[in-house]
């Protein structure tokens, strides 16, 4: 049997410039610094580390110079959030694209240094019973 864990901490995600990176995702995502581990971004190595509104969603930013973007993060949100997210990220003009699973209703985007997200939600029927035109 293996000891419990909590959930995730925190996830690494590499961008081209930290302070560029935190503006973008308080302005579009509402995220902020961290302030107990703001003292790690210090040196150009350490992560500069922001929170969701909740503080229960830390990304640990990390610059660099040379990297190809192949992060993908997937949120959860119930389906009333999600349809609220699908709204703002289309006023955003960040959308990607909205997908039917089946079973899962998705949304798509990138930040600013391409690092891909999605926000997925359970709740199918609610969704499905709500979006006029299914865009897959």
């Amino acid at each position: 049997m293996f000891p419990d864990l909590d959930g995730f901490d925190h996830i690494h995600l590499y961008v081209a410039n930290r302070e560029k990176a935190a503006a973008w995702y308080e302005e579009m995502l509402g995220f902020t610094i961290n302030e107990m581990l703001a003292p790690w971004a210090e040196n150009v190595r350490g992560p500069l580390t922001i929170e969701d509104p909740t503080g229960k969603i830390h990304l640990a930013l990390f610059t660099s110079d040379a990297f190809i973007p192949q992060t993908a993060i997937a949120f959860r949100a119930d389906g009333k959030d999600f349809l609220a997210w699908k709204s703002y990220l289309e006023q955003q003009e960040i959308l990607l694209r909205c997908t039917d699973h089946k079973v899962a209703w998705s949304v798509y985007f990138n930040d600013l240094d391409r690092n891909m997200y999605e926000i997925t939600t359970y709740e199918y029927d609610y969704v499905s019973g709500q979006l006029e035109t299914p865009k897959t």
